[in-house]
């Protein structure tokens, strides 16, 4: 290889040849020119690195304005004094410019994470959270130079929607945490990040409210939203779990529905004995139809129905109901219940809820049930004259 004593002068005197020429300086071993057959003049650095014995080499710049000759060569006086040390920087900086992105770390959580584990309607949810927020934030970063700081300024943009920036948090938090275990990172800079205050929703339908609405389904009697949301209704279900039954789910005559462990969020199977209303329903909707047929199906030739928000507008605003969504009709289901008296173990089962606690927020309700018994034992007292005064005997 050729070398010389290299100086500025040298370097801009030095001849473009057929091929490319590098030229090596004599005075800093590893520490070159090379020259392209278009004049371009660019400064290179080469070693061998200490732990494996590989040959490393690297351009630092362009020659010109940008970079002379002593800042190249500075830079790689610190480079080749690294290496001299047993670090490898030319492979540190390809390590670092191949690093995942965060892009890199969605696209790894929803196939190998999300869409195996998941049940549809939550990948959805979380593709929305990722295109809408997540990527826009922090799509150009490299996984592990996302700070907490980052994480912080990201649940400040959502401040407005402060339930949606919760859940942005909790997928971020669930992503980091693959990460590490990957190896892409050794922290996860999500956690410990201040959720918003959520109110929990206590929106149930009153009797008169729930006339309303039952009649307003039956106007639409036949219309698979419809029967759904009635199936919803009967059974407190989630509407996902609803959309995505078949007909071989249901035994009609022990009247119980099977939900298959892909379709609850729990991932486990739930058999949910069906009241005889709901089995009528079911009953009229599986005639003649196959196991595998979907019990709801969709304008799709194939696939169930999926999406019922137009549906559901409409039929509130007929009903004439106010702040009450799909999901409020499991809350419905509960409350009527535990108002009647059953227990919270039982509504809880009912609703395939996995905890306990989940179904606490009803107990205020089991409240009403105990002091209606109570009122009925002190009407019967006041009926009979009152109770006996502590003189008189028995």
């Amino acid at each position: 290889m050729p070398t010389k004593r290299l100086s500025k002068s040298v370097v801009e005197k030095i001849q473009p040849g057929p091929r490319d020429v590098v030229i090596w300086d004599e005075a800093l071993p590893g520490f070159g020119l090379r020259v392209k057959p278009s004049g371009v003049r660019s400064y290179v650095v080469q070693y061998r690195a200490k732990d494996t014995g590989a040959t490393r080499r690297a351009t630092i710049g362009r020659h010109g304005p940008l970079l002379s000759f002593d800042q190249a060569k500075k830079q790689a006086r610190a480079l080749l004094a690294d290496a001299m040390r047993g670090a490898d920087p030319v492979a540190e900086k390809t390590e670092a410019r191949k690093a995942p992105t965060m892009r890199d770390l969605c696209d790894d959580y929803l196939t190998r994470h999300a869409i195996p584990n998941k049940r549809p309607n939550s990948v959805r949810n979380d593709r929305g959270l990722i295109d809408g927020h997540v990527l826009p934030a922090l799509g150009r970063k490299r996984v592990r130079d996302v700070a907490r700081r980052d994480v912080e300024d990201l649940r400040e943009r959502m401040a407005a929607t402060p339930y949606q920036a919760n859940r942005a948090l909790a997928l971020l938090s669930k992503m980091f945490s693959l990460a590490v275990a990957w190896g892409w990172r050794p922290d996860n800079p999500a956690r410990g990040v201040a959720r918003f205050q959520e109110e929990k929703r206590r929106r149930w339908l009153s009797d008169a409210e729930l006339r309303r609405l039952w009649q307003a389904l039956e106007r639409r009697s036949g219309q698979p939203a419809a029967e759904a949301v009635k199936l919803q209704l009967l059974t407190g279900a989630r509407l996902g779990e609803v959309l995505g039954a078949k007909v071989g789910d249901f035994d009609l005559d022990r009247g119980v529905w099977t939900k298959p462990s892909h379709q609850t969020k729990q991932k486990r199977t739930e058999h949910l004995p069906l009241s005889a209303p709901a089995v009528e329903l079911v009953g009229a909707l599986c005639a003649g139809r196959a196991p595998g047929d979907w019990l709801f199906p969709g304008r799709v030739e194939g696939q169930p129905l999926r999406e019922i928000k137009r549906f559901w507008a409409a039929l509130t605003a007929e009903a004439g109901l106010e702040d009450y969504r799909r999901h409020d009709n499991r809350h419905t289901f509960a409350s009527h219940l535990v108002s009647s008296g059953l227990s919270l173990e039982i509504v809880g089962q009912l609703l395939g809820h996995s905890s306990a606690e989940t179904t606490k927020r009803y107990a205020h309700l089991a409240d009403d049930a105990l002091r209606n018994a109570a009122d009925r034992f002190g009407g019967k007292v006041a009926g009979a004259g009152g109770l006996s005064r502590p003189d008189e005997k028995e």
